[in-house]
């Protein structure tokens, strides 16, 4: 068996796509839609990772604020920043790049965020709402997950689902969102204390891992005929690959590659979300068809 792969780029390609055509009779209504960005200190990988959230914002049609603040800024002038985006009505997301500096407080961060502008998905409101199953933002990478397996046709309903990694960006809200009605699958989560990790893989529908451990999901945890999606990252000899060996190749049925697959979608979905978040501010007059 050679897996088939899942083409997370061509994927967000298409949702771009079809974003620009909504973002554009969004603003035939008179309201562009515009994403700032905070970016705090001067990371290399952060930085990147914000000119290519800019670049999707130019090819999609949505403006862009880029903030720059500096690496010892205090946590109350960052949070003042926060609040003056939140009372921004031409600002209609608002994303704060991660990693913060150790002295700020992430949770204090998120909270400070306007939920109707949380285009990470991350307040406590949005998580709140996701749990309760309300409408919300919701969380990115999750959303890419399902996106893809929606694109490649693979169904969710009944489908085990083990999820490597319990965190707050991917883990817990993938959970939540395939358990949901209409995903109707059945996650399994597994972190430090599951023990044997292929004991509970191997007997998996589909395999999501967000670990960032190099090649942490081999061949021998799979399933034949499974569905594998590699989402943390690691970089071995300069190159950034997932947490998916290259054997799962010969036994799973979708596989993603070893980068690229994730990554674009889940920009895309913040996007997504950044145009849901305008149409939901937008005066009635304007979000009317």
């Amino acid at each position: 068996m050679s897996a088939r792969l899942l083409d997370g780029e061509a994927a967000a390609a298409d949702l771009r796509r079809r974003l620009t055509q909504d973002a554009a009779a969004l603003a035939a209504q008179g309201v562009r839609a515009r994403l700032a960005t905070v970016l705090v200190g001067a990371d290399p990988a952060s930085r990147t990772y914000i000119a290519r959230k800019h670049g999707d914002c130019t090819e999609i049609g949505i403006a862009a604020h880029d903030i720059r603040l500096p690496a010892d800024i205090t946590q109350a002038a960052l949070l003042a920043q926060i609040a003056a985006l939140n009372a921004d009505p031409s600002v209609h997301g608002v994303l704060v790049q991660l990693p913060l500096p150790a002295h700020i407080d992430v949770s204090a961060v998120h909270a400070a965020i306007a939920p109707a502008k949380d285009v990470d998905g991350l307040t406590p409101a949005n998580q709140s709402a996701l749990l309760a199953g309300r409408p919300a933002l919701r969380p990115c990478t999750p959303q890419a997950i399902l996106h893809l397996l929606s694109v490649y046709a693979i169904p969710t309903r009944g489908q085990t689902v083990a999820i490597v990694g319990r965190g707050a960006l991917v883990g817990r809200p993938l959970a939540l969102m395939l358990a949901a009605p209409g995903q109707d699958a059945v996650p399994v989560v597994l972190h430090r204390a599951a023990g044997d990790l292929a004991r509970h893989t191997r007997s998996a529908d589909i395999i999501v891992s967000a670990a960032g451990v190099l090649d942490l999901i081999t061949a021998a945890m799979v399933k034949p005929g499974a569905t594998v999606i590699g989402v943390g990252i690691s970089v071995r000899d300069g190159q950034m690959r997932s947490d998916i060996a290259d054997d799962v190749a010969d036994v799973a049925a979708y596989v993603t590659p070893l980068t690229g697959a994730i990554g674009p979608l889940t920009r895309a979905m913040l996007m997504a979300n950044v145009l849901t978040a305008a149409r939901a501010q937008a005066p009635p007059q304007a979000s009317s068809p």
